[in-house]
């Protein structure tokens, strides 16, 4: 892990941006589509986290993006080419535009200064979606991914944010997946290869430090 200082250089609130990742309620909330990862995000710690950092944010001047997979009932323009495609379309909720289920999970808190960005496709959160040209428009040099899930949608976020140039850094305690023991071994062997790996409450450290004073 970075040292306290390394860290603190990455996380410039005017340059850092912090995403989370499919963190709606049909997704880890109590009336999941996937209940065992709706589960592991809850038991484990990690969506109070989540609401942690996302407070930490706001406090500190970073600015939130909300990154939501849905999906139009008529399924119009959604992917069909994966088993995990199908499969999802024969879950018992579903992951509909202007349903309960796409809305932000408790506790996690939007405030009216975030983004939430919603996409109809693909696995991933930046890539075809508004992301990456937000991330531009706002100056960001630092992308904090946290959220759901360690599978799939996660490292496609930080292969894809590695990609356009940002440089990615995870807390490795405010991301889920299943099971609960394939996070860990996909963070050591292969997220810490090309993001920053590191702790919520180091994090919330440096949104908490002093701001250094610059004089003309």
């Amino acid at each position: 892990m970075p040292s306290h200082e390394e860290l603190s250089e990455l996380l410039d609130p005017a340059t850092t941006v912090l995403l989370t990742v499919e963190c709606q309620q049909g997704v880890v909330g109590q009336d999941s589509a996937l209940p065992e990862l709706a589960k592991e995000a809850r038991a484990s710690g990690v969506l109070a986290r989540i609401a942690q950092l996302v407070a930490g944010a706001h406090e500190s001047g970073v600015q939130v993006i909300h990154a939501i997979a849905e999906r139009r009932p008529d399924g119009r323009g959604a992917n069909h080419n994966a088993r995990l495609f199908r499969a999802a379309e024969r879950l018992p909720v579903q992951q509909l535009s202007g349903t309960t289920a796409v809305r932000v999970a408790p506790p996690i808190e939007v405030a009216d200064e975030d983004l939430v960005v919603r996409r109809l496709h693909g696995l991933s959160p930046i890539a075809g979606t508004d992301v990456d040209p937000l991330l531009r428009n706002l100056g960001c040099r630092t992308l904090i991914v946290t959220g759901v899930s360690a599978n799939v949608a996660i490292p496609n976020a930080v292969f894809d944010a590695v990609n356009r140039g940002y440089t990615a850094v995870v807390p490795r305690d405010a991301i889920a997946g299943v099971p609960s023991d394939y996070t860990p071994a996909m963070v050591r062997n292969t997220l810490a290869l090309v993001a920053t790996i590191t702790t919520t409450d180091e994090v919330l450290a440096c949104f908490r430090r002093p701001r250094k004073i610059t004089r003309a």
